[in-house]
């Protein structure tokens, strides 16, 4: 581990030496073509977007943070109407009505004269009582909550948890936490499970502020039931290609290489331009260049970033694709801004309202779009199951395949580190087995068809669109996921219906999000946030080996 933090460090002090006389690559955008579009959807309105910044997050759910959206003092929300009131809207136990954008599938709560909430959204614990959602101030919660493949599944079907697909009760997320990572130590207080914990306006003002006056979406999912890194390659190349744990973070020498490419490649193979912003570790470092020796050439320092969009001088334009990283506590927890627990949460928000206010404040607000997302739910408490979704490529879970070395690799679990990686710890091969015992007995034969699959997405997370063609106060009830924000950015720039896998050529492109031929929100004011006045992140905390 301590090798390949070492050879992490070089290319990052490099380049952020370099970073005012290297800027990105600029490459010249194409125009994209016009596609067939029905009355509804506004395709030529789309194109009137020319930049697309995606910031993404950790590891927190949609009910962790706007579950209590609806209840905010001036909430222009409200939910849906589960006690059985009757207010005309046509609500019921499912959520929302599909053409109610002002009601938000939250928690179901009630708040007292004292501001105290009583929410009747609940677990069972291992001792047979019963865990109620609560609110729960505190911003920097350890030890971490469990995520991984097997647990996630359990978290939404405890006792079968290869049948998520066919009913996900959302009810194991205690039961799971007690198990694995927040131990009962004897009594109870009903605020100890804190994966049933959730924030509000006092914790995320700047979130609450933006959700209230933008456009939101309580259907947003994660792609995969687990953790970080197959969520993230999700976003980058539409498939975590068999890969179902975050210890593959590090890649290969090269990076990983999908057998569909990813979003990189097909930017490149059309002109468009794209850079990825960071701050300890690109993101993207797991799908191209990113050592001591070679970097790539749209890997960037966070300042650039920050310089183009405010329209500084001598640098080239904001590229079309921006992806904005957070710092990922790679190098220790003093920097860390990713949100991922223990670090104060309001450090995130911070970081996230320096970058959209660059963008609101710069030249190129009128034409850009900036996605706010997480990457997974990260353990926290979520009430809604996740839905089916289309397989994206035929590749199993443990079975990684890739284009590492063929043909050996392109055959089931021939891939890069699908078996083993590079830090040692259990593997794709490994936590697939340990969800579905009966793939051991054969794990690169066919795979068993009782065991979960890729045909499924993740538990809910926060998702807002921030752009002056944000509709104001909206919440959209469309079923999306990460490759819904890679459809977007593919309908925006690409000709004709490009697309990397099955997931983003089906995944829905959150059209309903914006108004493009009247922009509603151009002159919509952005508050700020400044970093956390009692930062409670633990800075004892060893350096973050994966999120």
């Amino acid at each position: 581990m301590m090798s390949r933090t070492l050879c992490l460090i070089l290319p990052l002090a490099s380049l952020l030496g370099a970073c005012a006389a290297d800027p990105p690559v600029a490459d010249s955008s194409a125009a994209a073509a016009d596609s067939a579009a029905s009355a509804s959807r506004d395709h030529d309105g789309i194109h009137k977007v020319k930049h697309v910044i995606i910031v993404m997050q950790e590891n927190h759910s949609f009910d962790n943070y706007f579950g209590a959206l609806a209840y905010a003092p001036g909430s222009p929300y409200h939910g849906p109407d589960h006690a059985g009131r009757h207010d005309g809207d046509g609500d019921d136990r499912r959520g929302c009505r599909p053409n109610d954008h002002r009601c938000v599938d939250g928690l179901r709560c009630t708040v007292d004269a004292a501001g105290a909430f009583h929410c009747a959204n609940e677990n069972l614990d291992d001792d047979g009582s019963t865990v109620f959602a609560f609110h729960d101030p505190n911003r920097c919660v350890r030890p971490d909550l469990d995520h991984n493949w097997r647990s996630t599944h359990r978290e939404a079907n405890f006792d079968h948890p290869n049948d998520t697909l066919r009913h996900a009760p959302m009810t194991g997320f205690v039961r799971v936490n007690d198990e694995t990572e927040q131990h009962d130590g004897g009594t109870e207080s009903p605020t100890d499970d804190e994966t049933m914990g959730f924030y509000n306006q006092d914790e995320l003002p700047f979130y609450y502020g933006l959700a209230n006056g933008f456009a939101i979406s309580d259907r947003f999912f994660s792609s995969v039931l687990g953790p970080t890194f197959p969520n993230r390659a999700f976003l980058v190349a539409a498939t975590s290609f068999g890969h179902v744990t975050t210890n593959d973070t590090f890649p290969p020498p090269g990076g990983y290489k999908p057998i569909t490419g990813t979003i990189f490649d097909l930017l490149e193979a059309n002109d468009v331009s794209w850079a990825d912003y960071f701050q300890d570790v690109p993101q993207g470092g797991a799908f191209r260049q990113f050592s001591a020796t070679a970097i790539d050439p749209h890997f960037f320092p966070l300042p650039v970033f920050l310089a183009q969009a405010a329209g500084a001088p001598g640098l080239p334009a904001l590229p079309a694709v921006s992806f904005i990283d957070p710092n990922f506590g790679l190098f220790g927890a003093a920097a860390e801004n990713d949100e991922h627990p223990p670090t104060d949460i309001q450090r995130g928000q911070a970081f996230v309202s320096q970058v959209i206010n660059a963008v609101r404040n710069g030249p190129r607000w009128e034409d850009s779009v900036i996605f706010v997302v997480y990457d997974e739910h990260g353990g926290a408490y979520d009430h809604v199951a996740p839905p089916r979704a289309a397989h994206p490529d035929g590749i199993a879970p443990g079975q990684c395949a890739d284009l590492s070395n063929p043909p050996a690799s392109l055959a089931p679990g021939g891939g890069a580190e699908c078996h083993e990686n590079l830090i040692g710890a259990a593997s794709s091969l490994e936590d697939a087995i340990e969800l579905c015992p009966a793939m051991a007995a054969d794990p690169t034969g066919p795979f068993p068809r009782a065991c979960a699959n890729f045909d499924q997405l993740g538990v809910r997370v926060p998702f807002l669109a921030i752009s002056p063609f944000s509709r104001r106060h909206y919440v959209s009830h469309e079923v999306a996921d990460h490759t819904s924000i890679l459809a977007f950015v593919e309908a925006a720039f690409l000709p004709g219906h490009q697309h990397l896998t099955e997931r983003d050529a089906h995944a829905y492109d959150l059209h309903d999000l914006f108004d493009f031929a009247h922009a509603p929100s151009l002159d919509a004011v952005v508050g700020r946030a400044a970093p956390p006045a009692d930062d409670c992140t633990p800075l004892n905390t060893p350096p973050q080996p994966l999120p």
